[in-house]
């Protein structure tokens, strides 16, 4: 497909844009050429692509604070860019946008051990925040499956959780302190080397805001030392709502895991393809993985186990080695990656409650022969985050709008069960017109009206989160008014 010739009017004013942008910053840093800018047309999520008119890569938060100065004072959208990894479309560009990744940001600034803290620039990924400080005894929680390759910056726009947050939580409960830069160029700090500060939950704020009120460039993370030790154990099960079941038992034992995860045969298999972990041939998988010492660990699994027994599980496997441990970890954090080895699909992200598991999943099931979709569902089951993954082929004409509509009623479904559209991946492109499906009108307007306050000519991120038939008419007076 030829893409659109720009007019004049619009070469000038890029050409301008970039002039502006190369006086703030290295020659390397300001991204222009056409084919160079296709790097960035789109994130994880792939079905949609638009290269931006310009992608920068600044260094640090002054250089950050240059480039959205210039922007406001153009009147240019600026779309803050982590590692690309979001499947919600978070990163996605317009054509007429600044792309400001903060990839080259990736710095430790501060490690405070006795006050179990780490300040980082917010590129740095999130699994080489552990790596900074795991030489120590100390681990940062928040585990989601991309984290070898996840920003800081996306995890906190996102509000990311991992397999590991029935225990520990997610981003918010990890996330001590952020510097923030405004829309217009002022750098204000939220928060700090402390639990939690007095006045308005700003922070509270900001944490999943999704860029849409400021370019996040440092974080102060809250580190933890390493448990003792940690075992999983395997749970097979000849039916998916059986194991719904079992999680809800163990859940309503009083027994914290610090995970539970859930795979239904299609994952297993696809998994166990692709890193040969050792699972179990069965309708569906659960990873139960405790920690502390020997004894508490011991004691945790003796009586998750006697749970599992009551729903005649197929297997019940404890782990016996480090390193038995660590390929059962393997093959569920390979698993979208494994699916997309054999098909292309829609990865979704929603919460409903855990006693909600066997309807939904049952549920789930009827949807696919209804829509002639299949779905492989992987999911943290401990705090009922589910991330059911529907297969189409993208070379098939029509079949990503059924993949889109199967899609939209699953999350629909999880609203209905009494969860919400989103729980780690956010509502950017993807959820947006799914928004009046779980919040009133006024509900929206107070949403947007923090907005306002923040960003009030609505330049950063445009066109995500909100649903366009209310969010344009408001962009438009913003602007129109500046």
């Amino acid at each position: 497909m030829e893409m659109p010739i720009p007019d004049q009017a619009v070469l000038a004013r890029k050409d301008r844009v970039v002039a502006r942008l190369q006086s703030v910053l290295p020659t390397d840093a300001v991204i222009h050429e056409v084919s160079e800018t296709r790097a960035y047309e789109c994130d994880a999520l792939t079905a949609y692509k638009c290269p931006p008119m310009v992608a920068v890569l600044p260094s640090t938060t002054q250089e950050v604070s240059d480039v959205l100065r210039i922007c406001h004072e153009e009147g240019v959208p600026v779309v803050p860019r982590g590692s690309g990894t979001s499947l919600a479309g978070g990163a996605l560009p317009t054509a007429d946008c600044v792309i400001l990744g903060v990839a080259r940001m990736n710095d430790v600034l501060e490690t405070d051990y006795d006050n179990r803290i780490i300040r980082v620039q917010t590129g740095r990924t999130n699994l080489s925040v552990t790596g900074a400080v795991e030489e120590n005894g100390f681990f940062y929680a928040p585990d989601p499956s991309s984290q070898l390759a996840c920003a800081i910056a996306g995890n906190i726009a996102m509000n990311s959780g991992g397999a590991h947050c029935l225990k520990y939580g997610v981003t918010t409960n990890n996330l001590l302190g952020v510097t923030m830069v405004m829309m217009d160029g002022e750098v204000v700090e939220i928060g700090g080397a402390h639990m939690d500060s007095g006045g308005l939950d700003l922070l509270g704020l900001v944490c999943g805001s999704e860029g849409q009120l400021g370019v996040i460039t440092e974080a102060t993370l809250r580190i933890l030392a390493k448990p003792e030790g940690a075992r999983p154990v395997l749970m097979g099960f000849d039916d998916s709502e059986v194991a719904g079941a079992c999680v809800s038992d163990i859940i309503k034992a009083g027994v914290l895991p610090v995970a539970i995860e859930f795979m239904d045969r299609l994952c297993i298999e696809t998994c166990e393809n692709f890193a040969h972990a050792g699972y179990p041939m069965c309708e569906a998988l659960l990873i139960v993985e405790v920690e502390g010492s020997e004894a508490e660990i011991d004691h945790q699994l003796s009586l998750i186990m006697e749970i599992a027994r009551r729903h005649n599980p197929v297997e019940l496997r404890e782990s016996k080695s480090a390193e038995e441990s660590a390929l059962i970890w393997l093959g569920r954090k390979s698993a979208f990656g494994a699916i997309g080895q054999i098909n292309d699909y829609m990865c979704l992200d929603g919460t409903i409650p855990v006693s909600s598991l066997p309807f939904v999943l049952r549920r789930i099931g009827e949807m696919s022969k209804e829509y002639g979709l299949q779905v492989g569902n992987v999911f943290h089951a401990g705090d009922g985050n589910m991330h059911p993954l529907i297969l189409f082929d993208a070379n098939k004409p029509g079949d990503l709008e059924l993949c889109e509509a199967f899609g939209a009623e699953v999350l629909k479904l999880c609203v209905e069960a009494g969860g919400c559209l989103t729980g780690e991946h956010g509502v950017g492109i993807e959820k947006r017109d799914l928004m009046t499906y779980q919040y009133a009108p006024e509900d929206l307007e107070a949403q947007m009206a923090v907005k306002d306050v923040f960003d009030p000519q609505w330049l950063l991120n445009p066109a995500k989160v909100f649903p366009l038939a209310v969010s344009e008419p408001r962009r438009s007076v913003a602007l129109a008014a500046e």
